[in-house]
């Protein structure tokens, strides 16, 4: 292993330039703009009528040539009554994919045509996800955008060993790993990585050994130092249990590249109402905005991460969910699947996990108490 081996996490020098600066190719937050979303095809000038109007074509909500208000019903169809009356089109469903049948009619207004411009937009995005046209925008938008992989690495040596080596052979991201104290050689693997990829894969070993294990060395303190050494815009949390089988974290930055503030491979939302039980596990959430984002794989805005970050956190249980409560903006997970795969859960002991769980959640708890 290297020589270069540090006391602690804290003793790490950070470098000036790794501080916090605006994020230069990132767009601002902007809830509308959700990588791998699919369009509605709603009115967004939908709702009640107003006053005024032109005679031909009147818009949503103004008064046509009779003298009718004419309203808008919210999907796409605003004056449909009136040019009815004028010997239009005797069945609109039929534009809208239905079979054209002239006994299925139904409402203009009816949810069942909105669902329909869902269903159709749905298997189009899904289509150009299969023909891999998606991916391509997304690579080709997201060409200058800066991203780095975080690793904690905390033993598992064949895992670590997978979960680079993936990282190397399918995306262009750096590698920035921290060793916590050689467990099972682990940090050896990292050199080793690094000795064959120079340019990708930078390694920080420290003699600290995991707090998991009775050592000194936390996930927050842990974190929280890679955030400072990376220099990138987007800052992807990765979990060395995880091995990518194909470009999984392309649509993560797209979507924070067009305004999420973080996007992930899982979602999550609180069970219950407002408040969950202490004990109660959080549900799957997604596709889409979601309440909160697991840390296995993560990419944020490093800017907004840096200071939402639960330092005082000891372990990653829910501390995740803590780090996504306190990010401002929206949270997706792409509604393509990620070619993702978990080689094995990581377990600690029951007891520790259990304790620091519940520290955690408490927190957690105490963030989504009503103000």
């Amino acid at each position: 292993m290297s020589e270069n081996v540090w006391p602690t996490v804290e003793s790490i020098p950070v470098s000036a330039v790794t501080d916090d600066r605006p994020p230069g190719r990132l767009r601002p937050p902007r809830p509308q703009e959700i990588a791998g979303t699919v369009g509605t095809g709603r009115d967004t000038a939908g709702g009640a009528a107003t006053q005024g109007g032109t005679q031909g074509g009147a818009e949503p909500g103004t008064q046509g040539a009779t003298g009718d208000t004419v309203r808008a019903t919210g999907v796409g169809t605003a004056g449909t009554k009136r040019r009815s009356r004028e010997g239009a089109r005797g069945n609109p469903a039929a534009e809208l994919g239905f079979s054209g049948d002239p006994g299925q009619h139904g409402d203009p207004g009816d949810d069942m045509l909105h669902a329909q411009r869902v269903w159709d937009g749905t298997l189009a995005t899904n289509r150009m996800d299969d023909l891999g046209i998606n991916a391509e925008r997304q690579r080709v938008e997201t060409k200058d955008v800066t991203a780095s992989v975080g690793l904690l690495v905390d033993g598992w040596p064949d895992d670590v060993r997978a979960c680079v080596a993936s990282v190397l052979a399918h995306t262009g991201c750096t590698v920035l790993a921290l060793d916590l104290g050689d467990v099972d050689g682990a940090g050896k693997v990292l050199d080793e990585l690094a000795a064959r990829e120079p340019d990708r894969v930078r390694v920080w070993h420290v003699a600290e050994t995991p707090h998991w294990l009775g050592g000194t060395a936390t996930w927050g303190a842990a974190r929280a130092k890679l955030l400072r050494l990376d220099t990138a815009e987007v800052h992807v949390l990765m979990d060395t249990s995880l091995v990518l089988e194909g470009d999984a974290l392309t649509p993560l930055i797209a979507a924070v590249q067009e305004g999420a503030v973080a996007a992930g491979w899982k979602g999550r939302k609180p069970p219950g109402a407002e408040r969950p039980d202490s004990g109660a596990a959080w549900l799957q959430a997604g596709p889409g905005r979601v309440p909160a984002l697991t840390g296995d794989l993560m990419a944020v805005r490093r800017s907004a991460a840096v200071a939402a970050l639960p330092e005082e956190a000891r372990y990653g249980v829910d501390a995740d969910l803590e780090l996504s409560l306190r990010l401002r903006g929206d949270l997706v997970v792409p509604r393509t699947r990620l070619p993702v795969r978990q080689v094995r859960e990581h377990a600690v002991a029951d007891d520790y996990r259990l304790e620091e769980s519940r520290r955690n959640h408490g927190r957690v708890l105490g963030m989504l108490e009503p103000s």
